[in-house]
């Protein structure tokens, strides 16, 4: 880890530390903003580690948790809700076996995420797996769009 750090550091280090853009580079080079790195940089940039998990913490770009290969995002905003958008939700952290509040599959493989609006209002409710759009989606066909992205029955 030190290794891609220091990467990083070298980088940044002339431009002094510019926050978002190191963490830009963070999560693109750990896919996901992992405390140890934080702590490191605020070190050696004497920038307080409050002002790297503020800024990660206030732009929904940035993940302070590892996350699975398969993104699923889940739109709950108002035309979702109403058009059936809680059962969906239910039955992807049903057939991913999601404890109450875990977001990714132990073997890494799945992430849920929920949002206010995707922006496909007329398709609610709308599901996205990674970055594709699916429309009109029901319990039974998220199960079917959650076998087909590689979920292993039984785990």
């Amino acid at each position: 880890m030190e290794n891609k750090c220091e990467k990083i550091l070298n980088k940044y280090q002339k431009e002094e530390g510019n926050v978002i853009s190191i963490l830009q580079h963070m999560q693109e080079e750990f896919g996901y903003i992992p405390d140890d790195a934080v702590y490191w940089f605020a070190k050696k940039l004497n920038i307080p580690s409050s002002n790297f998990f503020g800024v990660a913490t206030f732009y929904s770009q940035f993940h302070l948790k590892p996350r699975g290969r398969h993104i699923i995002t889940a739109c709950c905003g108002t035309a979702c809700h109403v058009k059936g958008a809680d059962p969906v939700v239910h039955r992807i952290k049903s057939d991913l076996a999601l404890a109450e509040g875990e977001e990714t599959t132990p073997d890494m493989h799945f992430t849920l995420e929920s949002v206010a609006c995707i922006g496909a209002c007329s398709l609610a409710p709308v599901v996205k797996f990674n970055k594709k759009i699916y429309g009109t989606v029901s319990p039974d066909k998220v199960t079917d769009l959650i076998d087909k992205y590689g979920h292993k029955k039984g785990k």
